[in-house]
């Protein structure tokens, strides 16, 4: 079974919704870009895409919280934080939680987040080969 190439990013930051969203699109990836993260669950609900992409710093709702609400609620998804929140603190808290990857901002290549997505996509694919 292949598995739907469709990733939600949440981030308040409109320019990087849109480099991510280019640069994941040219690796073939369907990308739904959330910039108000009390939108994520229900987007999530709805379109049911297999990895998420998150920032930490939002308004309202802050991304590890929302990335502990997210695996509560469906079990196999693949979550990469997308940060400018650089420590080992935020790192250990955001794996401590479930997140598979963290990337960091400002971004020195953008490759590094195709390159996560793409690791989340293998991980998944894998698993399902198991299962056959």
């Amino acid at each position: 079974m292949k598995t739907k190439k469709l990733i939600l990013h949440v981030d308040d930051d409109q320019a990087m919704l849109e480099l991510v969203r280019k640069s994941l699109q040219k690796r073939g990836y369907e990308v739904l870009s959330i910039s108000d993260p009390l939108l994520a669950l229900d987007a999530l609900s709805e379109q049911s895409p297999r990895v998420v992409i998150l920032d930490i710093d939002m308004p309202d709702l802050d991304g590890l919280t929302l990335l502990r609400d997210i695996k509560q609620r469906v079990l196999g998804i693949h979550v990469v934080m997308l940060t400018g929140m650089v420590s080992m603190a935020t790192v250990l808290q955001a794996t401590g939680l479930g997140a598979q990857e963290c990337v960091f901002k400002p971004l020195k290549n953008i490759d590094d987040v195709g390159d996560a997505v793409d690791r989340c996509f293998a991980n998944i694919e894998s698993w399902w080969d198991a299962l056959r």
